[in-house]
């Protein structure tokens, strides 16, 4: 069965009229809402659910104090009650705190057999409001944790959809977008005609455009397989300095544009890593893209790669404005970034660290980050080092 054919087999909920639809829905059939925006709606409330205060019972709401307790019950009056309160406060700053029941016996209020009964049936109230409170308390653990259990089946179904969506959404613009770069490169290199020199820079702009296009295109797609667990890894030895090479190769015309110096330290033997070489390329040009993008003129960025027992740790260093300590974690949330100014000011969609977290994760290891504000960041992880011939 076919990715296309999965999605079309999966039903689900509308997140707007409760409705069954196919996975591969972009809108409702039945209330005709799109499909994405009734996700986003519903994961917001979603998101809050079962995050409301528990409101406690206290037992001293429910049973009575003791001296309204014998007021009530017509066993001391009022006016017997305050002269015995302010006997007691008048004790307790001479430095003799007394219970009020022994106040009440001292002055001869409430007889002593009295005052027992009385105790005795408040403690069986308390009991009483007490075994009441655990039932109301036991029953609201049970309700909230319904609560929680089907927010989390929601919110399950809505990231399914709205990751079907991505994907649906990445494929129908890869058709058109491959047309599109076919004419834009048969015009460029004159097949369609000789052009003058300012359609040829105009061609350069649009290549330059319909290739960043395509790459978000293609990340989109990667990201939506990634969450939806068809990522798939092609683990053969590769070279590190074939790696290296390749993910530089790709990012040194965005480094000379943008005046930052790319420098390469590894080792010069020939050391062979197992690892999926389109995805772990795909992964250092992110981290050197990025390292470029977030980065002042004159900085720089390094690709090192260093030997560590059985392992390589290939990191990417960069001169760039760094990340606070306490937001590095928000750094790999994707179509996120740390300032929504940054996302005008550099551009991107915010997947490329989660994306290649995600990568760096199915290879069974970590990527790592070390950063400091104003000083750049260094983005790190490890590969199994193997035989040419393994």
């Amino acid at each position: 069965m076919t990715y296309t054919d999965l999605t079309k087999a999966i039903t689900i909920s509308c997140p707007n009229c409760g409705e069954k639809v196919n996975l591969s829905d972009s809108q409702c059939p039945h209330c005709q809402m799109g499909l994405m925006v009734a996700a986003a709606f519903e994961e917001k409330r979603l998101s809050k659910a079962g995050t409301g205060p528990l409101t406690p019972i206290t037992p001293e709401i429910l049973v009575p104090r003791l001296g309204e307790y014998l007021v009530e019950n017509g066993m001391l009056t009022q006016e017997q009650l305050k002269a015995a309160l302010d006997y007691q406060e008048t004790q307790t700053r001479n430095g003799n705190p007394m219970l009020l029941g022994e106040v009440l016996t001292e002055l001869h209020l409430v007889k002593q057999r009295h005052l027992d009964r009385a105790i005795t049936e408040q403690i069986l109230e308390l009991q009483q409001a007490l075994n009441r409170y655990n039932q109301h308390l036991e029953q609201l653990v049970q309700e909230r944790t319904a609560e929680l259990q089907n927010a989390l089946q929601k919110l399950t179904q809505l990231n399914h959809l709205k990751n079907n969506f991505i994907s649906n959404i990445s494929h129908e613009l890869r058709t058109p977008l491959a047309h599109m770069i076919g004419y834009i490169d048969l015009l460029a290199d004159g097949s369609l005609g000789p052009l003058t020199a300012e359609q040829g820079t105009g061609m350069e702009v649009l290549t330059k455009a319909s290739g960043r296009l395509q790459n978000l295109i293609d990340n989109l797609l990667q990201f939506s397989l990634a969450t939806q667990g068809f990522m798939e890894l092609d683990l053969k030895p590769i070279s590190l300095q074939m790696i290296v090479k390749s993910a530089i190769s790709k990012n040194l015309g965005k480094a000379d544009v943008a005046d930052i110096k790319l420098k390469v330290d590894v080792p010069s033997e020939n050391i062979h890593v197992q690892a999926d070489s389109e995805k772990i390329i795909w992964v250092l040009e992110q981290l050197l893209d990025n390292g470029i993008k977030f980065n002042r003129a004159p900085g720089e960025v390094v690709l090192s790669a260093r030997l560590k027992g059985t392992r390589v740790v290939l990191a990417v260093r960069d001169t760039g404005i760094g990340i606070p300590p306490d937001r590095i974690d928000e750094a790999f949330e994707a179509f996120h970034q740390l300032d929504g100014s940054t996302t005008r000011r550099y551009g991107g969609t915010g997947l490329g660290l989660s994306l290649a977290k995600r990568i760096i994760e199915a290879h069974e290891t970590t990527l790592d980050v070390q950063s400091k504000p104003g000083e750049g960041s260094c983005f790190e992880f490890s590969l199994p080092i193997v035989n040419q011939a393994g």
